[in-house]
């Protein structure tokens, strides 16, 4: 039986036809309004402490429900827009609109969380007794405990308000200046996402000639950039400074439901453990016939061999694979190729970098990445397949029940990489197509242990000199150097200085220090993984449990609950930085001369 032909291009017609110019879509926006106005009512109508207000509470919440997916479904269909084409100012005017849309329903929950608040312990708890809200405890607490610890519901909705032009506004500058730069190379400019390409190019001339004009481009719009982060960055600390909070990594714990004492244990195992990495690195150097890495030589695939697989192979490939480990699985890949939720296409004015979104009332994901066929596109590929998945798993589950925080997010992606790129090792038809691969894997290694502490470290050090004033661009350069340097065991000859400007984490308004939650989901997932492999098929059934608790209990109750690990000591991190090892001691050794 033929296999059906996949497209490498999304359908978004089914969603809302006509792109930016869509009339439906409009539609949805205006009773996405009214719906929210009709939440409004509801609230403001809302007495906590009567007689009545379990029955108002429940109205209260079927309607957030109802609000909560018309919200995000316009988000999604609006981030699909301005990903397939930076170059549509229709989608830019919509965002805007979303975002108006996202700042008044933030001011209806900043009113409801208030009235939350006005509870005792032992009334809140009563509340909840023998009726339906029972199930969603755990997330109504949050809120209540959040509003707690906030100001006047006055001036929060004065913050949510002023937020649309003083905060997003410049996340949404940044996405302008970024859709206009262009790479020139080789008589032509090339966007920023079709120049990151170029960075795994066999030839390392290639890859130093964007790496200069990469440079340039980005040190052209420094301060522009500069200015953009300092705002953004400022406009949180200034929000902090007023609710009292004087630790400004309160806010991305709280959403990561993770204790610092956590995030400590991961960053001081990794510390602990860079060694056996900056070995690593220093062979790759030696292989590829260098003193030391550059920046640019980190993707560089070793020796001419590239493994390339077509669009249609890389999706063969992952449903092949993703069935070993579960129906389930490999059936929820099969939806998203057979359908077109996924593009994919290799062509110009896409933006940079790969992502998943979903739509909760067509309960339906749609998947965005740029797809050249290397080892690591499938692996891209397989990753943003395992966040459509988690989405899958919570399917039937109240839509408050299924708000996961970006931490465990990234564990069920990184889970579904994982299960390729081992695949593709056991696959290997020779030993350098292996060494390709397990390369490949390695590099993964070395994005979530020194990329991503690189950015933390950066990150960190940025917000500690923001509380005293804007930061210069030559400032920034400076702290993202240090940065470099310190998390990459000074391993390189030549770094990134102004990485803080080309890379889209640092600007992302909606979740502040875009950053560790990935380094988390990578180690996390390695004690999931290790687990599947002990158990095999069978433990389809436990790993959909875990991700269906995702999003009502904090990390480390659900690392207890389902793996009986501490999550704030080092043990556990320890462990799982070990099997990353592993794959490097086994590459030092095939390439031993």
């Amino acid at each position: 039986m033929k296999i059906e032909e996949y497209q490498a291009t999304w359908d978004l017609e089914g969603l809302f036809p006509g792109g930016s110019n869509s009339q439906e879509f409009r539609e949805h926006l205006a009773m996405s309004m009214d719906e929210i106005e009709k939440l409004s009512a509801y609230v403001h109508k809302y007495e906590p402490l009567q007689e009545t207000d379990k029955d108002s509470l429940q109205q209260i919440v079927n309607q957030f429900e109802v609000v909560v997916k018309k919200v995000r479904q316009a988000g999604a269909f609006v981030s699909c827009l301005e990903a397939q084409n930076m170059e549509d100012k229709g989608a830019s005017t919509l965002r805007g609109r979303v975002t108006e849309l996202s700042a008044v329903f933030q001011n209806v929950l900043t009113v409801l969380d208030g009235k939350l608040s006005l509870y005792s312990d032992m009334e809140w708890d009563s509340l909840f007794k023998g009726n339906n809200l029972e199930e969603l405890y755990f997330v109504l607490s949050e809120r209540r405990a959040a509003a707690k610890e906030k100001l006047s519901e006055e001036e929060e909705t004065l913050i949510n308000k002023l937020s649309v032009d003083g905060y997003y506004g410049w996340g949404q500058m940044y996405d302008t200046v970024v859709g206009k730069i262009q790479i020139p190379f080789d008589e032509e400019n090339l966007s920023v996402g079709q120049a990151a390409n170029k960075f795994s190019n066999p030839e390392r001339a290639v890859r130093k000639k964007v790496f200069r004009e990469w440079e340039k481009a980005w040190d052209a719009n420094g301060e522009i950039l500069a200015k953009t982060l300092n705002h953004l960055a400022g406009f949180r600390l200034n929000v902090y400074g007023m609710r009292g909070w004087t630790n400004f990594l309160k806010e991305p714990l709280a959403i990561n439901r993770m204790q610092e004492e956590t995030l400590q244990a991961m960053w001081n195992a990794i510390s602990k453990k860079k060694q056996p990495f900056v070995q690593f690195l220093n062979r790759k150097a030696k292989l590829l016939g260098l003193e030391k890495l550059s920046w640019y030589d980190l993707d560089a695939p070793l020796g001419k061999i590239e493994t390339k697989m077509s669009y249609q192979e890389g999706a063969e490939f992952i449903i092949k694979h993703f069935e070993q480990f579960g129906t389930e699985m490999s059936g929820f890949a099969k939806k998203a190729f057979e359908e077109r939720w996924i593009e994919a296409e290799d062509r110009k004015g896409k933006r940079p970098g790969g992502f998943h979104t979903y739509f909760p009332e067509s309960a339906q994901s749609r998947i965005f990445m740029t797809y050249s066929g290397t080892p690591s596109n499938v692996s891209t590929l397989a990753h943003e397949l395992g966040h459509g998945f988690h989405t899958y798993a919570m399917r039937d589950m109240h839509t408050l029940n299924r708000n996961y925080a970006m931490n465990v997010a990234e564990t069920a992606s990184t889970f579904a990489e994982m299960i390729v790129s081992d695949a593709a090792l056991k696959a290997a038809s020779s030993e350098d197509e292996k060494l390709v691969l397990l390369e490949d894997k390695i590099q993964r290694s070395i994005a979530l242990l020194m990329n991503i502490h690189a950015r933390f470290l950066f990150e960190t050090r940025f917000y500690e000199e923001r509380q005293n004033g804007l930061i210069s661009k030559e400032q920034l350069n400076m702290l993202m150097l240090n940065a470099q340097k310190e998390a990459y065991g000074d391993a390189l000859d030549e770094y990134h200085p102004s990485f803080w400007g080309s890379k889209l984490h640092f600007y992302i308004t909606g979740v502040p220090f875009y950053n560790f939650p990935y380094t988390f989901g990578f180690l996390f997932s390695l004690g999931i993984y290790a687990k599947a492999l002990d158990e095999g098929k069978g433990y389809e059934e436990k790993y959909i449990a875990l991700l269906r608790d995702t999003a009502s209990m904090t990390v480390e109750e659900l690392a207890f609950k389902h793996l009986q690990i501490d999550l704030t000591k080092e043990d556990f991190w320890n462990s799982a930085i070990d099997l990353c090892i592993k794959d490097v001691e086994e590459f030092l050794a095939l390439t031993n001369e």
